[in-house]
């Protein structure tokens, strides 16, 4: 599971560390560790081998960018930079040394969450791409769902919202959360749309639409993706 992978958080600011510590965990994400300097975040990369990075730029011995370099010395880690600088030279210099991603703050936590999200989707492909339920596989990379030798797809707010329930597989995803994964920061006011496109999912998902067993609804609360996995 993508939500099992190692995450190091590198920033000078115990404050913002202990807020992506928690923003990660609330989401679902388990193995996350911290640094506050470079000579730190290199003895755990070295020791515990992360599988994503989150890098400031400043630090007080050093910068991000000198330690990306050092760690991909000897590891192909995904990376996004997490800065208080938003100048273009550093955006260029950091997907210049091969970055996947760079986030300036402050920022939103559902920004934060969509960016390491999708970083980890590219990165990780072999274990992201399909995902088992009752009836049917669902094929993110190709935004299908596959029933059989039957290929049905995805509209770009199915995805988005069959996005957000992945994300959170085995949990209740309220209707403001899936509003907002589906229709941005000004969700308010898309509940019948978004029962419309659950009704749609449903009827590409489930084997009996009226009685679903993987798109659940949580009465007064939101709604639940149950995959195989999480059963």
């Amino acid at each position: 599971m993508l939500k099992e992978k190692k995450i190091l958080i590198v920033d000078d600011e115990a404050q913002l560390r202990e807020m992506v510590v928690s923003i990660l965990r609330q989401e679902g994400y388990t193995g996350i560790r911290t640094a506050g300097s470079v000579r730190e975040a290199l003895e755990i990369a070295e020791s515990w081998r992360p599988e994503f990075c989150i890098l400031d730029v400043m630090l007080p011995d050093g910068d991000g960018f000198s330690l990306f370099a050092k760690m991909r010395r000897t590891s192909d880690v995904p990376v996004l930079f997490l800065t208080a600088r938003g100048e273009e030279e550093d955006k260029f210099r950091g997907f210049g040394l091969g970055a996947d991603d760079y986030v300036v703050k402050p920022f939103l936590p559902r920004e934060l969450l969509f960016r390491i999200a999708a970083v980890l989707r590219r990165s990780y492909k072999e274990e992201s791409g399909r995902v088992k339920l009752t009836a049917c596989e669902l094929d993110f990379e190709r935004a299908e769902v596959l029933r059989g030798e039957e290929r049905l797809p995805l509209t770009a707010k199915e995805y988005e919202i069959l996005t957000a329930l992945y994300r959170n597989a085995g949990r209740i995803v309220t209707i403001d959360g899936l509003c907002e994964a589906a229709w941005g920061e000004n969700p308010y006011g898309y509940e019948n749309s978004l029962m419309a496109h659950i009704r749609r999912i449903r009827e590409k998902i489930e084997e009996n639409p009226s009685k679903p067993v993987s798109l659940l609804t949580v009465k007064g609360l939101g709604y639940k993706l149950v995959t195989e996995e999480k059963r």
